[in-house]
């Protein structure tokens, strides 16, 4: 057998009864087939990169689980024809590799340091005014290599014209 996991992205609009529903469904194929359910981590609603179905949300579910390649096609099967799954990806799970939800900033913002004055030392370049690197200006006039030539400043001839 293998370990696989499935991250599931399922409708937020279904009721969280729905939702449970399609994990239970999941986990009676795997453990129906002699597979063994290692895990199922509810990460949460959160918010798409881009809108699918014309959802802007998601409700993920991570299960871990052990079957057969049999198992998991007839899984993916299902889950392509349940409606309240907008996503599914399953992968082979890699022994020692510890899956968890991204953190999310927003429910735990880091707290701005405080502000502490600066200690009134004078600067080493107060005392040579002047003195540190010389400045580098632009003129108006100069134009950098790279642009293309003024079209107003030099006329061209144009192809087919004659001077008279």
């Amino acid at each position: 057998m293998t370990t696989y996991e499935i991250l599931l992205m399922l409708d937020p609009e279904q009721a969280e009864a729905r939702q449970d529903d399609i994990v239970a469904r999941a986990r009676d194929l795997v453990e129906k087939s002699g597979g063994a359910w290692h895990s199922h981590d509810a990460w949460g609603r959160r918010r798409l990169a881009y809108p699918i179905a014309h959802k802007e949300e998601g409700v993920y579910h991570l299960v871990v689980f052990d079957a057969e390649p049999a198992t998991l096609e007839e899984m993916s099967r299902v889950l392509k024809i349940e409606d309240a799954v907008l996503r599914h990806l399953a992968t082979r799970h890699i022994a020692g590799s510890r899956t968890s939800a991204p953190r999310d900033e927003a429910a735990a913002p880091v707290a701005a340091p405080a502000e502490t004055p600066a200690p009134e030392t004078p600067a080493p370049e107060a005392a040579e005014p002047e003195a540190a690197a010389p400045e580098t200006t632009v003129s108006e006039g100069d134009e950098p290599e790279y642009a293309a030539p003024d079209e107003e400043a030099a006329p061209e001839e144009q192809p087919g014209e004659e001077e008279e």
